[in-house]
C-alpha cells in the first residue's frame, strides 16, 4: 500500500476535525495499520481526546516547527496500540510570527517528518480552523485533503475558499495533492436543511463527496472528556460505527487507485 499522509482540514471550526482525525486513525489502528496522529492545533485537542495531559506532553509541534527539534524526539505512544500522536499545546499559536523569517517555511512539517514517516502506513494531520501557515504546511506535506463538512447553511460558501486554496497550494506547492473525500458530518436526518445541503453538496460534488455521513450524536460529544475516540469510548453508538464505516470506505477507494 503506498503510505498514506492525510491533512484533515476546513478553515471553519466546529466542524468535526479533530473528532474525524481521532476516529479514523483509531479506527485504523485497530486494524493493525500503524498510525501518526499530528496535532497541528494550538488548542490541542486531538492530545486531550486521546487522554494526554498537558502535564504529560513535553515536546510538541511548536518544537518542531520553530525549532531543530527531531521528529523522533517528539512522538508520543498512545493507549490505543498502533497509534502514534506528536502532540500540540497553545505554544504553537505563536509559531506563526516566528516561522516567518525562516527560508522554505511551507515546507518545515515535511522536511521534518519525512524522516519518520516509513514507520507509519497512515499519517493524520488534525489542521487548525484556520488557513494558516501551519495549515498551508499541512497541505505541503499531505497527499490528500479530507474536508468535514458541517450540514449548515453556509457550508458550500466556505468550502468554496477552501478549494480555491488547496488548488492554490496544488499548482504552486505540491502538484501530488488530491481530495480524498468531504465528509458530511453533524447530519440529522430531522431537519430539512441537512437533506438540502447534502443534495447540494453532491450535485456539485458528485463522487467526491463521501458516501459515509456522519450523525449528530452525544456519545461522539462526550468521548473526549474522558479522553478516549468515540470509538473506543462506546463502540457501538451510533458515531463510531459511522466512523468505522468510513474506514472501510477510504480502505475500499484504496484498492482501485
Amino acid at each position: 500500500m503506498n503510505k498514506k499522509i492525510i491533512a484533515v482540514v476546513n478553515q471553519k471550526g466546529g466542524v468535526g476535525k479533530t473528532t474525524t482525525a481521532i476516529n479514523l486513525a483509531t479506527a485504523l489502528a485497530s486494524i493493525g495499520h500503524k498510525i501518526l496522529l499530528v496535532d497541528l492545533d494550538s488548542q490541542g485537542n486531538a492530545s486531550t481526546g486521546l487522554g494526554i495531559s498537558q502535564q504529560e506532553r513535553g515536546l510538541t509541534t511548536y518544537d518542531l516547527m520553530v525549532f531543530d527539534t527531531l521528529a523522533e524526539k517528539i512522538v508520543k505512544p498512545t493507549n490505543i496500540p498502533n497509534l502514534d500522536i506528536i502532540v500540540s499545546t497553545v505554544d504553537l499559536s505563536g509559531a506563526e510570527l516566528e516561522l516567518i523569517s525562516k527560508s522554505n517555511r511551507e515546507s518545515i512539517l515535511k522536511n521534518k517528518i519525512t524522516a519518520i514517516a516509513d514507520n507509519y502506513d497512515y499519517i493524520f494531520l488534525d489542521c487548525p480552523p484556520s488557513l494558516s501557515i501551519i495549515t498551508i504546511n499541512a497541505l505541503v506535506f499531505a497527499k490528500s485533503v479530507l474536508i468535514p463538512l458541517q450540514c449548515e447553511f453556509f457550508a458550500l460558501e466556505g468550502l468554496t475558499h477552501l478549494l480555491k486554496t488547496i488548488s492554490l497550494v496544488q499548482r504552486k506547492l505540491n502538484q501530488d495533492l488530491k481530495i480524498e473525500g468531504i465528509l458530511l458530518t453533524m447530519y440529522d436526518r430531522r431537519y430539512n436543511l441537512t437533506a438540502q445541503v447534502e443534495e447540494d453538496v453532491r450535485s456539485n460534488l458528485g463522487k467526491m463527496v463521501f458516501n459515509t455521513v456522519i450523525p449528530r450524536n452525544v456519545r461522539i460529544s462526550e468521548a473526549p472528556s474522558h479522553g478516549k475516540p468515540a470509538i473506543i469510548y462506546d463502540f457501538k453508538c451510533i458515531g463510531s460505527l459511522a466512523y468505522i464505516e468510513l474506514a472501510k470506505e477510504i480502505l475500499e477507494k484504496e484498492k482501485y487507485k
